[in-house]
This record gives structure tokens, sequence and C-alpha cells, in this order.
């Protein structure tokens, strides 16, 4: 369906077509490991058109219905011209790197990006011969930095511990200007309330093992690109490493992508209440929450997004790495995890080190994230004041 507003079309995208005048709601769950052909010309006729770049399947690990109707969503969903399925979000980001990278190559990445990307570097682009430099936008002049070897900017927006949001019209018009592709991490926004590849990124990559599943019980990436070229240069990547997920996992996926803004509707309600009360909380130095007016970067997410994730950090004053794990320890409803964008709430302890990797972040207060779900606000503030109490008072 190309008509329809956002909501409706990201509905019907995806949609199994009608056979014999009738139906499922949902694309079924189509599970193969081979694929059979009429004839020894087709399996060919396949093969040749997915060498020139044609979503074609010739194995299972292709992926068959199920797995082109999420592909097809996700690119109503970021406004893209091909999607690409990983099995985990860091998957989906080395398979961007790998992709896109050579030895001898050098790539400029965000300062405040998801701290695994990092580890990717250091044990496998390195020995490859890959250089990453690590850069702040705010600070750093992004042109003053491309060099002719520079293939690939990445960034964050907003970053992942303290939601730091970039001017990405800007930083992507100087990456354009040099000819240089910009890859947008893009999981904080579930791809729901910011699209980068309007904004001048030719790739948004997700976790969606996040807000896209949104139950928690999926582990799934995704990569969405903006032209045949680069579709061409993923999927030969995607191919190489015999990057795969499972049927059920993509029919999940499709199933969340349908709730998606409800969700986060719900999360940006519950989140912005917390947000708000924690200003307001005595043992709190400074809450981190672009919608929130006295945050540095609500202007942009202001301009740039159409909403907020459940996704809220805050600096503890006056106490220390214990005192931060006694409170976190006391919640009860908040769960300690790692992950979020399920319906539930989650907490945990902002590791010090990744902090110190952001060059916005100053500060020494142990600082705490927290993943607000979709329980009712009076409750997680009940479990929150009596954190504070048991802990802190």
């Amino acid at each position: 369906m190309s008509g329809g507003g956002k909501h409706t079309r990201l509905l019907h995208a995806g949609a199994p077509l009608l056979r014999d005048g009738a139906g499922p709601v949902n694309v079924p769950v189509v599970r193969t490991s081979t694929v059979r052909f009429a004839s020894q010309r087709e399996l060919d006729e396949r093969h040749h058109r997915r060498a020139a770049g044609e979503r074609v399947a010739t194995y299972g690990r292709h992926g068959l219905d199920t797995h082109q109707a999420l592909e097809d969503a996700l690119c109503t969903l970021e406004g893209g011209h091909r999607a690409f399925l990983a099995p985990s979000g860091l998957s989906a980001i080395t398979l961007v790197l790998l992709g896109l990278l050579g030895p001898g190559e050098h790539a400029l990445v965000s300062d405040s990006v998801y701290a695994p990307l990092r580890r990717v570097d250091k044990t496998l682009l390195q020995r490859l011969g890959i250089t990453v430099r690590y850069f702040s936008p705010a600070r750093d002049d992004l042109a003053a930095l491309i060099r002719p070897d520079t293939k690939l900017v990445y960034l964050e927006s907003p970053s992942s511990l303290l939601f730091e949001v970039l001017d990405l019209p800007r930083l992507t018009a100087i990456a354009r200007a040099r000819g240089v592709p910009v890859a947008v991490d893009n999981t904080w926004s579930g791809g729901w309330f910011l699209q980068p590849l309007r904004l001048g990124a030719n790739i948004s990559i997700q976790a969606a093992t996040k807000y896209i599943a949104g139950h928690s019980d999926v582990m799934q990436g995704a990569v969405v690109v903006d032209s045949p070229a680069l579709a061409k240069r993923i999927a030969t990547a995607h191919e190489a490493l015999g990057l795969a997920i499972g049927a059920d996992d993509a029919y999940l996926a499709l199933r969340g992508l349908r709730t998606l803004p409800v969700r986060l509707a719900q999360h940006q309600r519950n989140a912005t209440e917390i947000a708000q009360w924690l200003q307001r909380h005595p043992q709190v130095s400074r809450v981190f929450y672009p919608a929130l007016p006295e945050d540095p970067g609500h202007a942009l997410w202001q301009r740039d997004f159409s909403g907020a994730s459940g996704l809220v950090s805050f600096a503890l004053r006056g106490a220390d790495a214990t005192t931060a794990a006694a409170f976190v320890d006391a919640l009860h409803l908040f769960a300690i995890g790692a992950s979020w964008g399920g319906y539930e709430s989650l907490a945990l302890i902002a590791a010090p080190e990744r902090l110190r990797e952001h060059s916005a972040w100053q500060g020494s207060a142990p600082v705490v994230r927290l993943h607000v779900g979709l329980e009712d606000t009076q409750d997680l503030l009940a479990d929150l004041d009596q954190a504070f109490h048991r802990s802190i008072s």
C-alpha cells in the first residue's frame, strides 16, 4: 500500500496478497532450508538475478515470504530502498562496517556510539587494516577529519547512555559533499520517531531486538539502505558472512512492527512523567532525556524527531558506585538488565569507562539508565521512591 498516513502504511506494509479471493491478515511463517525450482533453467536464472542484486531466494538462508514481508515493512518504516536482516543488532553493525570498509581505509565514528562497536574495531577491524577514528560531533570539525581514504561516517543519535542528540542534517551534508556514505544507528527511535535517510543519511541500522520486536523475546538486527548501489555492496557482504535469521523471529518482528507506534507513544508518556519526577528529586543532579526542555539536545530533538522513547538516564547527587548499586538492587519493578525496548521496565548502572568515552560527559557521579516500560507510572514512581529511601536517604 503506497497511500495513506504513516501509521496506516506501516500497518499494511508487507501484508500478504489474497489468493482465490481470501487470505490471512499476517504473512504465515515460511520455514525452509531448501528452495525447490521447476527446472534447472529456473534455478540458473534466479542465481543470475541474485548475482545482479535482485532480491530473490535460491536457498533458505535468503528467506522467503516471511522474511521478505519484514524487509518490505522495514523499508516502509525507514523510507529506504532495501532492507537486510541479521541475527542481532551488533551483527547488523558489523555487516555495514565490513560491507563498506576494506584494508587501508578509514571510518569516522561518533564517540558516544554503542560501545560494542569499539570491540569490533579492536578485535576485527584493526586486524583487517581498517582504521577507525572516534570524534565528537559537537566539538570536532567533521570536514577537517575526512581524509581521502575515509569511506564511512558512522553516527548514533541519540546515544544509548546519555542520549546526546546529533545535528544529523549538518553532519550528513558535510559527508555527502565529500562523497562519504553515512550510517546512523537508529535503534533509540525504533525507526518511528526518526528517519535518518530523510535527513541525508544513506544507511539506517537498528537492533530489531528492541522496539521493533518489542517483547524481549527476539534477537535481530536490521540494515536499511537508500540506493541500489549501496544495496549491492551490503548484499555482497551479507551473502559472504552467511547472515540469516529464522522465519519465526522474522514473524515476531513483523508482528511487533504493527504495534510499534502505539507502544512507543505509551513509552514516551511514561518516560516523560518519570523524567520530570526525577528532575524534581533532591538526590538527582541531572536527568538525560531529550524531550525535556532543559536537555542540551532538546532543540535538535524537537526539530528532527517526532517523539521520544522510554530510555531515561540520571546522575545521582553525592553518591558513589556502592550507593548506586544499592539503589538499583532495591528496585522491584525495574528489573536489572542490559537490553531495552520490551514492555517491561529495566535499570542498570552505566559503566564509568563507557561514560568516559562520551566527550559530552565531564561528570564523575554514577549514572543510572532506566528503560521505562508500559507498567502503571504510579507503580513505577513508587518503586523508584522506595529505592531512594532504602539506599540513599
